[in-house]
């Protein structure tokens, strides 16, 4: 009994032999003239906000403290000054490249080893969500070839063919004899083609989640089932604590509104009172200057008459 040894798999295309110098054309990097130095303080700084946060996203706070820190150190003329935004930016174009590159090492099985100077700052950081995200690309599946005289499996019991916009059921068809599939000859061309599709791809799906993720840090989506059910309550219960605090503020309100009531009535009788006393004391100085002045001329027309007595 003779046994045939299975051809030798294809050598890997020079796309994935070796790294390329830049990315491709279809993904445009924004450098925005950054040196090596300032990526790496940027990743540093950065890498500890991401940690530090759980690994979440960062804030404009946050990322401001990562601008500042890049700027303390590589800032030596008014070009070389960073933003938030721009370091954003850059984080996001790193990320990109690092996609790309996790993807060739995933489609390659770890044939493929990337010579990126950043490539394993970010894979520490971001290398395990990546996986978990879905971006990896699983290699094709080999399909057995059915062997000769046997017929193919059909795996439906049913097809569906649309047409005239209605849905037509038909039997499957009958089975036909499948003979030995020949092994084709893979192309570098086609090769590199899948290889950047399914990279493109990856990349596009990565980034929608990311965008996806920070849509949903800031809004608040609708409640779905019991999740639903739970953040309404909640709701409700936040709502109930807002409107007992409002009705505190109107009885607070309306007791200050009594007390200051209160305290201008006081004031005024205060007025009366003392304008009353203010003017009780003037009758008694011109009751006393009246009398005083009738002294005087009594005294007066006194003395004359004793004079004349002399």
């Amino acid at each position: 009994m003779s046994t045939t040894t299975p051809p030798p798999s294809p050598p890997l295309p020079p796309s994935l032999r070796h790294p390329p110098s830049r990315p491709p054309p279809s993904f445009p990097a924004r450098e925005d003239c950054w040196t090596e130095e300032a990526t790496h303080t940027l990743i540093s700084s950065w890498g500890a906000q991401f940690l530090e946060l759980n690994r979440g996203n960062l804030r404009q706070k946050h990322w401001q403290e990562v601008a500042d820190k890049v700027n303390a150190l590589h800032a030596h003329t008014k070009k070389q000054y960073r933003t938030d935004i721009q370091c954003k930016n850059r984080i996001d174009t790193l990320k990109k490249r690092f996609k790309i590159e996790k993807s060739q090492i995933i489609q390659s099985n770890g044939q493929y080893v990337s010579t990126w100077v950043f490539f394993d700052g970010l894979d520490r950081l971001i290398g395990d969500g990546f996986i978990k995200n879905g971006v990896s690309v699983s290699p094709p599946e080999e399909v057995a070839a059915t062997p000769p005289g046997r017929a193919a499996p059909v795996t439906r019991s049913l097809l569906e063919v649309v047409r005239d916009g209605h849905v037509w059921k038909l039997p499957p068809p009958s089975a036909v004899p499948v003979g030995p599939r020949s092994k084709r000859p893979v192309t570098e061309g086609a090769l590199s083609r899948r290889n950047f599709s399914a990279m493109a791809a990856a990349a596009a799906r990565a980034d929608e989640d990311e965008e996806e993720e920070d849509e949903g840090s800031d809004m608040l989506g609708e409640g779905i089932g019991r999740g639903g059910r739970k953040e309404n309550r909640e709701s409700l219960v936040v709502e109930e604590g807002y409107r007992r605090l409002a009705e505190a503020i109107g009885r607070f309100a309306e007791v200050y509104e009594r007390v200051e009531e209160s305290k201008q009535r006081q004031l005024i009788e205060l007025e009366k009172q003392r304008m009353q006393f203010t003017k009780e004391l003037e009758i008694q100085r011109m009751k006393l200057f009246m009398e005083s002045q009738v002294h005087i001329e009594k005294f007066k027309r006194i003395k004359p008459n004793s004079s004349d007595d002399e």
